[in-house]
């Protein structure tokens, strides 16, 4: 059944959120990420090859969290957007948005009558038939999200005309892409990027949707918050997990100085 999308009503109250994306293809990677407590997740299928059958088990462990699942796209392709919604998804994040036309389009995929043309389906969201159809249809529309991730020079000159699209619920960075589109590849802080960055999220801001950022290093927090930002994101849990790994191994391949051969060095300097 359909359920109360948290992540929404966090923004909504103006509550801060820290989310993940989730590129391990397992439903052990969103029991990982929920137990470490965070508030939600995007699966991610635009760079990771997961099939259908994965993606809803994934969806299926993250509302059993009460974590709130959403899942990035490759495109905005209606077929695989319906799909991803029947299946559970409680939000949807479009890569690359680079002008309002492709939001619209996504949107009117995304939602059911009045305000799109979503195919009608009484499967797991709509609890197989069991409540009232006409009421499932308003729901779905009111706590599905649409996330649109800003990763180009284009996406930045057009940030008004996309942040004005009726129903978008969150503007997503993409500094890694936005960098190589300003020609200045891998350098998400390098100054252009950091200016570019600034004008979606003060345009997003003016135009009351909420604004989320990734969190590249320790003062970053700090510096979005300070512009008014409280939806944040991790990275992703492979990148967390091979950092961890790579630290706990160089911990312990470290040359360790014994306690026997410290003596012996020491009574050697005092002779």
């Amino acid at each position: 059944m359909l359920r109360t999308n948290r992540l929404k009503w966090a923004l909504a109250e103006g509550r801060d959120v820290h989310g993940i994306m989730a590129s391990m293809p397992t439903a052990a990677s969103i029991e990982l990420i929920a137990e470490a407590g965070f508030d939600f997740v995007v699966i991610d299928t635009e760079h990771v090859l997961i099939n259908p059958e994965t993606v809803e088990h994934m969806i299926r462990t993250a509302e059993g969290y009460r974590l709130t699942p959403l899942v990035r796209v490759a495109d905005a392709d209606p077929k695989t957007l319906l799909r991803l919604l029947d299946g559970g998804a409680q939000g949807i994040v479009l890569p690359n948005v680079e002008d309002a036309a492709t939001l619209e389009r996504a949107m009117v995929a995304c939602k059911y009558a009045p305000q799109g043309e979503r195919s009608l389906n009484a499967g797991r969201p709509g609890a197989f038939g069991k409540a009232s159809l006409a009421e499932y249809v308003v729901e779905a529309n009111r706590e599905v999200m649409m996330i649109a991730m800003i990763e180009s020079r284009q996406g930045v000159a057009n940030i008004e005309a996309i942040c004005a699209v009726p129903g978008l619920d969150m503007v997503l960075e993409g500094a890694a892409d936005l960098s190589q589109s300003l020609g200045v590849t891998w350098q998400p802080e390098h100054p252009d990027v950091v200016k570019a960055l600034e004008r979606v999220q003060r345009v997003a801001s003016e135009q009351k949707v909420p604004y989320c950022a990734f969190l590249r290093h320790a003062a970053a927090k700090a510096r979005w918050q300070a512009r008014g930002v409280g939806a944040f994101m991790l990275g992703d849990e492979r990148g967390i997990a091979f950092r961890a790994l790579q630290r706990a191994l160089g911990e312990a391949t470290a040359p360790v100085e014994s306690d026997a051969m410290a003596s012996v060095e020491s009574e050697g300097a005092n002779s």
